[in-house]
């Protein structure tokens, strides 16, 4: 029976699967390296920006089984939420991982169940097991007669859900759930059970691994067709946004939105791992991200042309997020585009980005400036459309007649009387 869980991470996955918990009953103990995030939760208040989120926080710690710090306590599951990025040669980086793993080592007791949730290449499941194995050689991950006394389970459960709808995902999406074994897949399945309300779907470690992986990376090569499809348009005069509206009547096509490139945690860095393990046959999925990479300086490009015709331009900036509503700025192609702008130093770049209160360091270092939606709008010269927040629609387009539009998203394109083009 499950009575405590240990939560290490407490970003996007971590504080909503904490809190969560938390509210279902169990006792739960999170662990981050930041103190100020620390300080935060155990106040009942939040560092993210996620619906619903800052209430379940506070209810979860004012009901007294909620707590975090900087250290791991004892518990029966051990979740391990924490990143998984890539260096700077698209390689994965499992030093987070291993710095989780190696955290929980010293509070670990037979029957444990340790779980990673992070997003991770094929066989990290496995390469955290032996790591576990080799700081505690008297624990065993086997299910022999003699070392069944003192066995832990260790398990693959990635989450999938999307930023705006978390806490509803973490509870109704299906889960899969690989064990390295089918006893440690059991175990964890058990524990799924109590709190999600989707399907459980099992399989081994490598599969999870895998499944989640060629979930983004599905995603990522559609998008690579839609921001390739965006780029032919371009080059030959044609309205993108009404070429796929007209495609998409066909009962058998569904081609998705282009934009100004892909980004967050998880679908401009998760083919990446797949292209490392398999070089010579992961050539799609190699190639879409070569696409979706190319889109942001794309922009940069086609903004600087139009910039050049004006003196002294002002660039009004729609959206920095990675993706619209939320306020998570990784691997967002909307900052990058903003950042390589002013390093061009083509004008006075206004950012709009309804969902944070400061800019991020580089930005500010860049002079770029953060300002609220109509006011920037009516300062513009060029309003560049990267994210489609909701925040925007109330945008007057009667403001955009004398202005250059330039709308990544398609997001006024339904309007008449604005000229879009990118």
């Amino acid at each position: 029976m499950v009575n405590k869980v240990c939560v290490i991470g407490l970003g996007y996955i971590g504080l909503p699967t904490a809190s969560l918990l938390a509210i279902k009953g169990f006792d739960v103990h999170g662990v981050d390296v930041n103190r100020q995030t620390i300080d935060l939760i155990n106040q009942g208040e939040v560092h993210i920006v996620e619906p619903d989120l800052d209430i379940m926080v506070k209810a979860a710690v004012q009901s007294g089984r909620l707590h975090v710090s900087e250290e791991p306590e004892e518990a029966d599951v051990f979740i391990l939420a924490v990143p998984t990025p890539f260096q700077e040669n698209q390689k994965p980086d499992l030093s987070y991982v291993k710095q989780a793993v190696l955290a929980v080592v010293p509070y670990l007791r037979p029957g444990n169940i340790v779980i990673l949730e992070s997003t991770s290449p094929v066989g990290t499941t496995e390469t955290a097991t032996e790591w576990l194995m080799e700081a505690r050689t008297d624990l065993s991950v086997s299910g022999s007669v003699h070392q069944a006394s003192r066995r832990i389970y260790v398990a693959h459960c990635p989450e999938r859900v999307m930023p705006g709808q978390i806490l509803r995902e973490l509870v109704e999406n299906d889960r899969i759930i690989g064990g390295i074994d089918l006893e440690s897949t059991q175990r964890a399945v058990a524990f799924y059970r109590q709190f999600v309300s989707g399907k459980i779907l099992e399989t081994n470690a490598k599969t999870a691994e895998m499944a989640k992986l060629a979930e983004n990376s599905f995603r990522d090569v559609n998008i690579a067709f839609a921001n390739e499809l965006s780029l032919i348009c371009d080059h030959l005069g044609i309205n993108v946004w009404e070429l796929i509206r007209l495609a998409n009547h066909h009962p058998r096509v569904n081609i998705l939105q282009p934009g100004p490139g892909v980004g967050g945690h998880c679908i401009a860095v998760d083919p990446w791992f797949l292209v490392d393990a398999a070089p010579e046959q992961a050539k799609l999925i190699h190639t879409a991200r070569v696409v979706n990479d190319f889109k942001p300086g794309y922009v940069v490009e086609k903004v600087a042309e139009r910039a050049k015709r004006l003196k002294s331009p002002i660039i009004a900036c729609l959206g920095l997020s990675f993706k619209a509503n939320i306020d998570d700025l990784r691997e967002s192609p909307a900052a990058a585009i903003v950042e390589h702008l002013s390093k061009l130093e083509i004008g006075t770049l206004l950012a709009v980005e309804p969902h944070i209160r400061v800019l991020p360091e580089s930005l500010q270092q860049a002079g770029v400036q953060l300002m609220g939606i109509e006011e920037a709008v009516r300062k513009a010269d060029i309003v560049l459309l990267l994210v489609n927040h909701d925040a925007f629609y109330p945008i007057d387009r009667n403001l955009l007649q004398e202005k250059i539009v330039m709308d990544t998203r398609g997001f006024f394109s339904e309007s008449p009387r604005v000229q879009v083009g990118v």
